[in-house]
């Protein structure tokens, strides 16, 4: 009788533990999608600020319609795009590179930088790009969690028994709205 209740208890311990187990990774990949969505939320904000960028500059620099059409064309595809994490990040880093030209273009253009929508603009889009970061890193942690989880022993007895799947980085180049000087300091005295 006695060895019954062990069997039992041990049984009763071990659905436990696993039950443990499971809820953790369940609440760990609704952290995922939930800082994902934290990252959707933001680059919806950049994407609304880019036209209002581009018809500021369009004003100023009627000579860079290229430049324009493709940040144009980059946003719709980067907007369209509902893959993959990674798949997003191409598309975002598409839109990266067109964003940078942008900016140089708008280098050559002193009354451009002078103008005060385009000041503002460039302010929000600066503090939506530190969100982006900021998102993507608390995404990233809740990924590398969710993965460490699934892949160490033995919770991935588990992890693989109900499908957890590892979840992918979100990886995405970073706009220098603002550059930083460069300052040359001669010290010879000659």
């Amino acid at each position: 009788m006695t060895g019954i209740y062990l069997f039992l208890g041990l049984g009763l311990l071990t659905l436990i533990w696993i039950i443990c187990i499971y809820n953790s990774l369940v609440r760990l990949r609704q952290h995922v999608r939930d800082s994902w969505a934290g990252i959707e939320t933001e680059l919806r904000r950049r994407y609304d600020l880019i036209p209002n960028l581009v018809e500021t500059i369009k004003g100023y620099a009627l000579h860079e319609r290229e430049v324009l059409n493709k940040v144009t064309e980059a946003r719709s595809l980067a907007l369209s795009s509902t893959g993959s994490p990674s798949s997003q990040a191409a598309d975002e880093n598409i839109l990266v590179k067109g964003l940078r030209r942008l900016f140089a273009v708008s280098e050559a253009y002193p009354e451009l930088k002078a103008s005060q929508n385009f000041l503002e603009l460039q302010k929000e889009l600066a503090n939506t790009e530190n969100r982006i970061q900021t998102s993507r890193r608390f995404y990233n942690g809740n990924v590398r969690d969710l993965n460490t989880r699934t892949e160490i022993f033995p919770s991935n007895i588990i992890a693989a028994l109900f499908q957890f799947r590892r979840s992918e980085y979100f990886e995405i180049e970073e706009i220098k709205v603002y550059e930083n000087p460069s300052i040359d300091i001669n010290l010879d005295n000659s």
